[in-house]
């Protein structure tokens, strides 16, 4: 009995000309609207094209015995990820960690459209690779992801960081507790833990104005790293666990005192988890990895 033949799914998103255009309707809108703020739509054109050139290429090189599927990056909370599909990834670096949540164990080939425009961390092929790549294999590199788990029974995992706090940035108020069982109750414009992967992101702009930041893990190392930002002391709250290194098996609790605090990863707040007053939150090293090709 032959079994089935692997799926490879395409993920992108839309265009910065496709938003346009969905916002103003006409190109001589969009070129008006740009022209306003010293741009040029020209240069959108341009990143258009290379995208849809990419995409068209990618297509193209996708065996034709193979099947296949696409899904845009607003789509990816209600597509369903098949145990045997390859991910090909088509943008810049963050649309990698956008789709890495959803899936549990499917290899991500990341395809940069614009090689020397994005850094290329996580989208590290051209177009033109792809169908060697699919044909011929590729070596993966496992990247620790970081998983958020409510007393509830929800979780969300993130392949950068998870942010918990308000959903407007403002004052969360809570009750964090580190692994060494140290409780303290703070308020604070929110809790970020990182992996190595995120840690050259959002991670390593909070440790370069933090006195006494702790090294930040490594993309591949088993370890993550959490900052509580812009604690406030006063009688009720404290700033005293305000960050840290978490290795496997450790984890950082934190109970809300504020009602409607949201959990969300990578940057996609749409898709966010929500605790309410007393709810308790626990984040620790993720029990599965992206496998990065």
């Amino acid at each position: 009995m032959s079994s089935l033949s692997p799926r490879v799914v395409v993920v992108s998103r839309r265009s910065e000309l496709d938003e346009l255009l969905a916002r103003h309707g006409t190109r001589g809108a969009a070129a008006y609207f740009l022209q306003q703020r010293g741009r040029d739509l020209d240069e959108v054109t341009a990143r258009h094209e290379a995208l849809r050139s990419a995409l068209v290429e990618v297509g193209g090189a996708i065996p034709a015995d193979w099947r296949r599927g696409q899904v845009e990056r607003t789509d990816l909370p209600r597509f369903l990820f098949a145990p045997e599909d390859i991910v090909v990834a088509v943008g810049q670096d963050g649309l990698v960690a956008n789709v890495a949540k959803y899936l549990d164990g499917q290899p991500v080939i990341g395809v940069d459209p614009e090689p020397g425009r994005n850094p290329g961390v996580l989208v590290r092929h051209p177009a033109a690779e792809v169908g060697k790549l699919l044909r011929k294999g590729f070596a993966r590199q496992d990247r620790t992801m970081v998983t958020a788990r409510l007393d509830d029974g929800q979780e969300l995992s993130g392949l950068n960081e998870i942010y918990i706090g308000h959903a407007g940035h403002q004052s969360a108020r809570y009750v964090i507790t580190t692994p060494d069982g140290d409780r303290e109750r703070q308020s604070s414009s929110g809790l970020i833990v990182g992996t190595g992967t995120g840690a050259t992101g959002w991670c390593a702009s909070i440790a370069r104005d933090r006195a006494g930041a702790p090294p930040l893990p490594g993309p591949g190392e088993a370890a993550l790293c959490w900052f509580v930002r812009e604690a406030w002391p006063s009688p009720a709250t404290g700033v005293r666990n305000v960050a840290g290194l978490l290795a496997p098996g450790e984890e950082l609790e934190l109970t809300s005192e504020s009602e409607r605090l949201v959990v969300f990863a990578d940057g996609l707040e749409s898709d966010a988890l929500e605790l309410s007053w007393g709810q308790r939150v626990r984040i620790a090293i993720a029990d599965r990895k992206l496998h990065l090709g």
